[in-house]
């Protein structure tokens, strides 16, 4: 569960100024709820466990009038209160903007959020998923340790695979002095490489029968060989 009192809402960088970022596609005229205030409201609905357009509208409309003047709803003049946004409105909002440049900046502020040193890179596929041809959608991860929120995702396609989508899941996010871990498919020297060259990190990989050679190195080494 997010403790919203104690959320960084209003501060400079925070949600907010990060999501003003985000192009409005409606015409200015009629507009009564702002994307602004609406994709606030549905990430910190998220974040509190809301996992459907219903849940969602239900989290809003019990959200305290302080909570929803914090997170810029609508103030209703003739009913002098601040009005959440509908099921409809967030279905509609969401169903409009960019998602990937939404994906990107909530991955940034959560980032923030979190004083993790730790991040994981693990790829799924998910259930009951099924794209054109019907195969099921794999995505590939970041996620903060301790949390096991996800800070990043991408979907692998048919035409490549997670080796391949390694990098440019972690490009937008800052690893500086962090710890990135991996399964034995991403021990790859150009992931090593990226990580410590390119993003100022530290890793730890699983060595199996994929890196053969390094495996076998690593057998043959002494206990001696390695520190305490």
């Amino acid at each position: 569960m997010v403790d919203l009192n104690a959320m960084d809402l209003e501060q400079t960088n925070n949600l907010m100024k990060r999501l003003e970022r985000l192009k409005d596609p409606r015409k200015p005229r009629g507009i009564r709820h702002n994307v602004t205030s609406t994709l606030a409201v549905v990430i910190c609905a998220i974040l509190s466990g809301s996992r459907s357009f219903v849940a969602i509208g239900e989290w809003a409309g019990d959200l305290s009038q302080e909570l929803l003047k914090r997170l810029g709803c609508r103030y209703h003049p003739e009913k002098r209160k601040y009005i959440p946004p509908s099921e409809p409105t967030i279905r509609r909002h969401l169903q409009s903007i960019e998602a990937n440049e939404l994906d990107i900046i909530v991955s940034e502020w959560l980032v923030a959020q979190s004083d993790s040193e730790a991040i994981a890179v693990d790829g799924k596929t998910l259930r009951g998923s099924k794209k054109v041809r019907g195969k099921p959608v794999h995505l590939l991860s970041a996620l903060i340790h301790k949390e096991g929120v996800v800070i990043a995702q991408k979907s692998v396609g048919e035409k490549t695979n997670e080796i391949t989508e390694f990098q440019s899941l972690l490009d937008n996010l800052d690893l500086s002095g962090k710890v990135v871990t991996a399964d034995a498919l991403h021990t790859q020297v150009a992931h090593a490489n990226y990580l410590v060259e390119t993003k100022k990190a530290d890793y730890l990989f699983t060595v199996k029968g994929n890196q053969g050679n390094l495996e076998k190195a690593i057998e043959d080494l002494d206990d001696e060989d390695f520190p305490p």
